[in-house]
């Protein structure tokens, strides 16, 4: 919109009051801010709220047949997560992190490049003989990335996101281990390589053009090396091909059983051909037959939730504000601190 446009919308004679507006020589009035929520058709808490980062964040989805119009209101609650986090930390004497940390890699690389990254990621990370254990923690600890467990509704496993001061990183928390371990390391080659290699907002696999599932492809890569490094398997003597061994291995590591079975495939124990011809009717999820089974992690993170405690303590954010922020009671909010260790700064 040019300047006389929104001059329209305030109703002023010209154009130099919304330059001085714009260059912060000017506030708004009450009646003026309510004319552009107005004219801009957007709720007051747009203008109001400290933690929207609407139009700044860039976000890349993982999603399967999710309407566009839930994956926008979504996509506005997980901003608000986020642009909490990075105004807390500020005011709390936490420490942001601009990602410092990138992969010099381009789409003219190769997918072997790819998993080479892999590989220099998790030995970076120091991630132990279960990565899927170490990773969300190492990079928030290691490379500053928020890493948010989140509910979201089916079709929507995670997220990348990119702000110019912090990288992030959601994961639907109510997906398999393998599913979000694979999502979460995906992300990560996102948030490392969105510079050179922005990736697509939606991520559904549907009407990728070829660059992007090449893209798409070298993450699938990078994200099998982070979570299954070949010096795992520099001793294993079980035949690769035993759905037994692959299930129980993949049980053991986070991973899905398929995943598994094509990174072996790929470190060379088996044959490609054998692997296309390969039952996966014998292969189950993590171990647990039809998806079932397994735990479910806490709520958001260790480290956000040490953020809106201390935001709490300094009165930066009231305990009602907090707990209606992250879609909980304030009992629901005292039972989350509970069980990510994080003491409580507030009294029921």
């Amino acid at each position: 919109m040019s300047q006389e446009d929104v001059s329209r919308i305030f109703g002023f004679e010209n154009r130099q009051t919304v330059a001085q507006i714009e260059a912060g020589q000017r506030k708004l009035t009450a009646e003026e801010l309510v004319a552009a929520a107005n004219g801009f058709d957007v709720p007051m808490d747009y203008f109001t709220n400290p933690f929207l980062i609407a139009g700044e964040a860039r976000f890349s989805w993982r999603s399967t047949d999710v309407p566009l119009s839930d994956l926008d209101a979504f996509e506005g609650k997980a901003g608000e997560w986020i642009g909490a986090y990075r105004i807390l930390s500020a005011a709390t004497g936490g420490k942001l992190w601009p990602i410092a940390h990138r992969l010099t890699l381009t789409r003219a690389n190769s997918y072997e490049e790819a998993t080479q990254a892999g590989e220099a990621v998790a030995a970076f990370l120091e991630l132990g003989d279960v990565p899927s254990a170490d990773l969300a923690w190492a990079m928030q600890d290691r490379m500053g990335i928020l890493v948010l467990m989140v509910d979201a509704q089916p079709g929507i496993s995670g997220a990348a996101c990119l702000l110019r001061d912090l990288g992030a990183v959601l994961v639907n928390r109510r997906e398999s281990p393998g599913r979000r371990n694979y999502d979460l390391a995906h992300e990560l080659f996102h948030v490392l390589t969105w510079d050179a290699m922005p990736p697509e907002r939606l991520d559904d696999g549907e009407g990728a053009g070829k660059l992007q599932r090449r893209v798409e492809t070298m993450a699938e890569k990078f994200a099998s090396a982070v979570l299954m490094p070949a010096r795992l398997f520099h001793d294993v003597d079980e035949p690769v091909t035993d759905a037994g061994w692959l299930n129980a291995t993949a049980t053991k590591l986070g991973v899905s059983a398929r995943a598994l079975k094509w990174r072996m495939v790929d470190l060379g124990r088996i044959d490609r051909d054998v692997a296309r011809a390969y039952d996966d009717e014998l292969l189950v999820n993590n171990g647990m037959a039809g998806g079932k089974g397994w735990d479910l992690p806490p709520a958001f993170s260790k480290p956000y939730l040490k953020v809106v405690a201390a935001g709490i303590a300094q009165g930066e954010i009231s305990v009602r504000r907090a707990a209606a922020l992250l879609d909980v009671t304030v009992d629901g909010l005292g039972e989350l601190m509970d069980q990510h260790g994080v003491p409580r700064t507030f009294d029921l």
